[in-house]
């Protein structure tokens, strides 16, 4: 497993983490099988949110009950979590993200957490009153790193006006077919074509490989916004072809070959997994340094659909 120390922060990372979305629904020796799947592989970073369950805080809960770390146990994880989604509504209000922290904490029966993210950008967003909640977090030992999800440059620019704390990451959906932040570089200024338009306000790769900012790449496996996977889908059969030869060729999963289109990127970004199958962790993990040439590479980006002018 290749790791790397997170930039602005003392962790040392995995560039591949594991998502704990749905775990609600499973029992105690299926999350701590899952967790003991991602380990063996090298995996100790797990990934949760607020909203995460069919209630708030309910993922959380139920890996906290399910694993019953020790003190020892849970120093030897980072564990980040996301807070900012309310009820019908974009919230990263001061008393929001306070809140949201306090039940974090509480859920995840620890004292502290790794690395606090903002989830969906809040339209209404006081980026003072962000300052406040992070300064008053980091204060107290309760969020150790702070970064965001689905941010702009402009609306991380925002942020960075007023937080003291470096942002240390910005969760984006990225994948083979889903690739817009990826895909529109290799296409600027072409008229006429889709994939030139500016989808993320300009330029967001480029943007947080200059500012130390870590891409997660959520839904590595996606075929678009939560259409369904790529792998396997009759829907891609050029693209499936590609991965399947390769897959062949250095002997691993398919699935190891998505995950590296990924991690083969020099942004240096992680790969977070959204699967419950610990068959899927363990293949899925085996991309994590897999060395994909530049040929290689592109012969996926274009069986994905993209195109090179």
């Amino acid at each position: 497993m290749k790791t790397f120390t997170l930039p602005g922060t003392s962790i040392l990372a995995p560039n591949v983490v594991l998502g704990m979305m749905r775990i609600a629904e499973k029992s105690d020796d299926e999350v701590r099988e899952l967790v003991r799947t991602a380990r063996d592989a090298g995996i100790d970073f797990v990934d949760h949110a607020d909203i995460y369950g069919s209630s708030l805080h309910g993922c959380e809960a139920r890996f906290a009950e399910a694993m019953a770390l020790s003190a020892s146990q849970r120093d030897a994880l980072t564990i980040q979590t996301k807070c900012g989604i309310g009820r019908g509504c974009f919230d990263f209000s001061y008393e929001h993200i306070i809140t949201s922290v306090e039940g974090s904490l509480e859920a995840l029966r620890t004292d502290y957490i790794d690395i606090l993210l903002l989830h969906r950008p809040d339209a209404l967003v006081e980026p003072e009153e962000v300052a406040r909640a992070f300064d008053e977090l980091a204060a107290a030992g309760k969020v150790r790193a702070f970064g965001v999800s689905n941010q702009t440059p402009g609306q991380i620019d925002l942020l960075r006006k007023h937080v003291r704390q470096p942002i240390v990451a910005n969760q984006l959906q990225l994948s083979i077919t889903h690739a817009p932040i990826i895909a529109q570089g290799v296409a600027t200024n072409m008229l006429a074509q889709d994939q030139s338009l500016t989808r993320d306000g300009g330029g967001i790769v480029d943007y947080c490989r200059l500012h130390d900012i870590t891409i997660q790449a959520w839904s590595p496996f996606q075929a678009g916004f939560f259409t369904g996977v790529f792998l396997g889908s009759p829907d891609y059969p050029e693209l499936n072809a590609v991965i399947d030869r390769l897959a062949a060729a250095y002997d691993v999963p398919p699935i190891a070959i998505a995950t590296a289109w990924i991690t083969r990127h020099p942004a240096q970004m992680q790969v977070v997994l959204g699967t419950t199958s610990p068959e899927r962790v363990a293949g899925a993990a085996l991309g994590s340094e897999l060395p994909l040439t530049r040929p290689e590479w592109y012969e996926l980006f274009q069986a994905a659909g993209h195109i090179l002018p």
